[in-house]
């Protein structure tokens, strides 16, 4: 039988995670479930969940260079962009580049994300997706895809989607320009991880690795640290 994880949390790394966390509770209208001294989770209402995690010594990413690149962002949808990004800039985000229907931004952490617009979005802000940097959109997607039994639904120059159960993981191509984490290396650093659920820990390590997964010399009695085939952490948890 193939081990499956499932996705439960993208984790952004910041120095302040009740601003961070704030920040977004108040821009997206989503519902805070987690707050202690080491993270703050907040959950969309199809269930996804995004946390904040204590890195009191983050160095935030320097967008669009690809020295110390973004890695992860999220993409938001909503009614109107122009009208949500003075509202986040008003919580103190900074506004950083406009696209034909969307407005890059970087959160008070200082990691970019976007403003997509979509019809009928309403009050409450939808995450269209997670999206990831790769150097080969496609081939990282089909890591995930195995690993987790999310589908791909869509397979193209600009990048993979992985969807299920109101879940989304978008791959972007970014190809030469890709900078890699190198983490634990401050030099380096990460800036967001994936958690990613598993029954047993044992086998969920043998069919990570088998697809392509490094085990890092990392973890506790409840999670194990990994880096995918681009290179960025994730953890296995149980």
């Amino acid at each position: 039988m193939t081990t499956t994880a499932q996705l439960d949390l993208a984790i952004f790394d910041a120095a302040d995670i009740d601003r961070v966390g704030s920040f977004y509770a108040a821009l997206t209208g989503w519902e805070v479930v987690r707050k202690d001294p080491h993270r703050v989770g907040i959950r969309t209402p199809a269930g996804q969940e995004v946390e904040f995690q204590l890195a009191p010594d983050h160095v935030p990413p320097e967008w669009p260079g690809s020295e110390r690149p973004q890695q992860f962002h999220l993409d938001l949808q909503v009614d109107d962009p122009e009208a949500a990004a003075a509202r986040a800039v008003e919580l103190g985000a900074t506004r950083l580049a406009t696209g034909p229907s969307w407005i890059t931004l970087a959160d008070p952490a200082g990691h970019p994300f976007d403003l997509c617009r979509a019809e009928g979005v309403g009050p409450v802000m939808k995450l269209f997706a997670v999206t990831i940097d790769a150097p080969d959109a496609s081939a990282l997607a089909r890591f995930y895809a195995d690993l987790t039994g999310m589908p791909v639904t869509y397979d193209g120059p600009e990048g993979a989607l992985l969807s299920a159960d109101g879940k989304n993981l978008m791959f972007q191509q970014v190809g030469d320009a890709y900078t890699a984490p190198r983490w634990p290396d401050p030099a380096h650093p990460q800036q967001a991880h994936l958690d990613l659920a598993v029954a047993d820990l044992d086998a969920g390590e043998a069919r990570a690795v088998e697809l392509g997964a490094t085990r890092l010399d990392a973890g506790g009695e409840r999670f194990r640290v990994f880096t995918d085939p681009a290179g960025h952490p994730f953890c296995l948890v149980s």
